[in-house]
């Protein structure tokens, strides 16, 4: 780091679909949900990140709240632009004389198009980016957890964020054979609102979904140490008044049983596509699980059931991606597998 150093600012971002983190001198300054509040008069950005989740489901007509990401990739380019502005002035709330140049490294969804890479540089680069590097999310996850990815060993990294579910098999610094379907904590949320309405005549909003899969969430019908019931409250579909129902660990089992089927369909689909010498290699270490998907209770012993193969959750799996994302930057001239 020369003289000049404090004009040029390097920092990580791990954009998903439900939270951006912000990596700058290996610490994680901005944990916030990727969502924005706008001003439909305006056109103004009045909110971001948790100010603005608070709004979200609860605004009158003057106020729109707009996810910018989907499946893991930009659907509003505008909104998406003014999110990572907004995120990265959190990282110096003071007044600066001047805006430092920024260089980034930002992870991306593996089955992504071109369009799509596209897409994220231009929001980075209209963001104050001056230089731009982007990796994958299982391959940043991988680095994470603390696998050396570029030894030649194989290891299978499953990818469970907000928009997408990610399976990816990486050896010698790159991925071998991956598999990346848009199913992931978004469409178990979604599943918990259609059971409740379909089940419960239960009307409930995304975040009162979402706080059920925290708090009860379960991909096995059975658990050891089970969660206790938890009590939701909606508007009754029959009568239109609210009303509150408790629900089981085991219910919300069944509600997700789909979404999961198909996680696990994916996992399988990638093993069979696993160069055999890997294989042998994947059958001594197992599976590594990553994202705020794999929190889910029971996940891990779900798949290690489908697939015979032991799983590992990495530790903090939230953050695994952020931090492999932070340790790709302060080696972006080693690593050969960062986009420019």
């Amino acid at each position: 780091m020369g003289l000049f150093s404090f004009l040029t600012q390097e920092i990580a971002i791990d954009l998903g679909t439900a939270n951006t983190l912000i990596i700058h001198n290996d610490k994680v300054v901005v944990d916030e949900p990727s969502i924005v509040a706008k001003d439909r008069m305006s056109g103004k950005i009045i909110a971001v990140g948790k100010k603005a989740m608070q709004m979200h489901g609860k605004t009158h007509e003057d106020i729109k709240t707009i996810r910018p990401l989907k499946d893991g990739v930009i659907a509003d380019f505008d909104a998406a632009e003014h999110m990572i502005r907004g995120m990265i002035k959190m990282i110096n709330p003071k007044k600066q004389l001047f805006t430092p140049s920024l260089k980034m490294v930002i992870c991306i969804p593996s089955g992504i198009t071109e369009v799509e890479k596209r897409a994220v540089k231009d929001s980075a680069e209209h963001a104050g980016g001056k230089e731009v590097y982007l990796i994958h999310e299982p391959m940043a996850a991988a680095i994470g957890i603390g696998i050396d990815v570029l030894e030649p060993m194989g290891n299978m990294i499953i990818d469970i964020g907000g928009g997408t579910s990610e399976i990816a098999v990486i050896a010698l610094g790159g991925i071998v054979c991956d598999k990346s379907i848009r199913v992931a904590g978004d469409d178990f949320t979604n599943d918990i609102v259609d059971y409740m309405r379909r089940q419960h005549n239960l009307l409930i909003g995304e975040r009162s979904a979402e706080q059920i899969k925290i708090e009860c969430g379960s991909a096995l019908t059975e658990l050891e140490n089970p969660p206790e019931d938890y009590a939701v409250q909606g508007r009754d579909l029959m009568t239109g008044t609210p009303k509150e129902i408790t629900v089981s660990y085991s219910e919300i089992a069944h509600a997700l049983d789909k979404s999961i089927a198909k996680i696990e369909e994916a996992v399988l689909s990638a093993l069979e596509m696993t160069p055999p010498e890997l294989s042998a290699d994947i059958y001594k270490t197992g599976l590594y699980l990553a994202g705020g998907g794999s929190m889910l209770r029971g996940l891990d012993k779900r798949i290690s059931l489908k697939t015979k193969l032991p799983v590992h959750i990495a530790e903090d799996p939230l953050r695994a991606v952020a931090r492999g994302t932070g340790i790709a930057l302060k080696n972006v001239s080693k690593l050969p597998f960062l986009i420019k």
